[in-house]
């Protein structure tokens, strides 16, 4: 199967030029794409939420080499409480690891966290196949659901396992995906989900592969539009522990992820004119938590 790990997405709080700000001026990546929606997104792109919003892919490379973040926010929600459901998001880079001041955790690795709450591991080693994002780690509250799953069902190579955690990926030049085994999982409000892309073709069969295993579809087969923009169809479903799992026909992926040089000036605008803060604060409101579900 030619499938490919392709990004992770995560949300921005209220001040997205601090979420920003952390990730291209101290983790050092650059703005890929941003592209902005009046309504939310019929895939839940964006959360439970039927309002304004935007999309921000933000990496070390072209979306087609590498494993990017998609940065979403919307506009009017503060902040969201974090789970204990995702671990980490680990980069590679010596240059980065000599760089950033963060808690040395062990002789070759630094963690720091963002200004919304996510971990991010740097270990002092150069990049592999995927560009420095080598890969995320999620919390499984039964090891062994979670390698019926990744491994039987969505056909994950099993990279390494013990008996607290297992470690999955297509091959060993992709991003993997880590599972560490603790008593309970909670998604609290945030949300993120992990993307795939594969022929636009083989969707169906993603799906009827799920729904006879009686695994939650998040999203039936859908196409989805970005104004001015190719085209994606997509299936989500979730795993055992309720990780959202994307799958994207790869086609028109690659046709919407390709890198747009406009990406950082259209994400600055949106910043500048964005007043929802002020608006709020007029009102004698602060803007809204994400409500809990």
């Amino acid at each position: 199967k030619q499938w490919y790990q392709r990004r992770v997405v995560i949300t921005a709080g209220g001040d997205r030029p601090l979420t920003i700000d952390f990730l291209v001026n101290k983790l050092k990546m650059h703005v890929l794409r941003h592209e902005e929606f009046k309504e939310g997104c019929d895939a839940a792109c964006n959360g439970p939420y039927q309002g304004r919003w935007s999309k921000t892919m933000v990496g070390y490379g072209a979306e087609d080499s590498n494993f990017v973040l998609e940065l979403t926010y919307n506009y009017g929600i503060d902040k969201y409480e974090i789970g204990n459901d995702f671990l980490g998001i680990h980069i590679n880079s010596k240059d980065l690891f000599e760089s950033v001041e963060g808690e040395l955790v062990s002789e070759d690795t630094k963690t720091i966290v963002s200004p919304d709450g996510y971990t991010f591991c740097i270990k002092n080693v150069a990049p592999t196949g995927s560009g420095p994002v080598s890969g995320v780690t999620l919390a499984s509250s039964n090891l062994t659901e979670t390698i019926k799953f990744w491994k039987g069902i969505l056909g994950l190579k099993m990279l390494e396992q013990t008996e607290d955690d297992a470690i999955f990926g297509f091959d060993e030049n992709q991003a993997s995906v880590k599972f560490v085994k603790q008593s309970e999982v909670s998604h609290a409000t945030a949300y993120g989900r992990v993307a795939f892309s594969l022929p636009v073709g083989e969707l169906p069969e993603v799906e009827r592969a799920a729904v006879e295993n009686k695994n939650k579809i998040l999203t039936p087969f859908i196409t989805l539009s970005t104004e001015g923009k190719a085209d994606v169809s997509v299936v989500i479903f979730s795993d055992p522990d309720g990780h959202e799992i994307c799958f994207v026909g790869d086609e028109g992926f690659r046709e919407l992820s390709k890198l747009d040089p406009e990406g950082a000036r259209l994400l600055d605008m949106a910043m500048g004119e964005d007043k929802s803060k002020e608006w709020f604060a007029k009102k004698g409101k602060a803007k809204s938590a994400a409500p809990t579900v």
